[in-house]
Order: C-alpha cells, then sequence, then structure tokens
C-alpha cells in the first residue's frame, strides 16, 4: 500500500480517474451499440444518424485519452463501411 503522501495522493488521484476513464468507455460503448442495433435493424436513416452521434463521442474519448487515435478512427471507418452497405 501506498506509504508516502505523495503516494497516497497518486492512489487518489488514480481512483478518481480510473471512474472517470469508466465513464467515458461506458458512454461510448453506448453511443456504439446504438449504431449496431439500427444496422441490425437495416434502418439505413437511423444507422446514419446514430453514426453521426457517435463519431463526435469517440473522437472525444481520444481527446480525453481513452482511446488511441488510431482505434477510433478504425471503429468510425468499419462502422461508417456496414452504414453504407445497408440496401
Amino acid at each position: 500500500m501506498a506509504n508516502t503522501p505523495q503516494s497516497k495522493k497518486r492512489a487518489r488521484q488514480n481512483e478518481t480517474r480510473f471512474a472517470v476513464n469508466k465513464a467515458r468507455r461506458s458512454r461510448i460503448r453506448t453511443f456504439l451499440r446504438k449504431v449496431e442495433e439500427a444496422i441490425a435493424s437495416g434502418d439505413k436513416e437511423a444507422a446514419t444518424a446514430a453514426l453521426r452521434a457517435a463519431q463526435p463521442e469517440l473522437m472525444r474519448g481520444v481527446t480525453k485519452g481513452v482511446f488511441h487515435k488510431n482505434t477510433a478512427s478504425r471503429k468510425v471507418s468499419r462502422l461508417a463501411a456496414r452504414v453504407k452497405a445497408i440496401a
């Protein structure tokens, strides 16, 4: 366990960071799930709207350090391709 005052403070900060990042990750996954569900239902307009809402959330996750830039770009790219493929 942390012994020095500095390490105790770092442990507290880490807990706070972890909670914030966990909430952000969960929020982003919810947006991605909405896109997935719209794609599964075959509703192109709903899927497009859901993707448009999910894209800035994913990129916000990048700026906040929750996801790597390439990971977010890859997810957006693959989802966009799947939305486009809906007949």
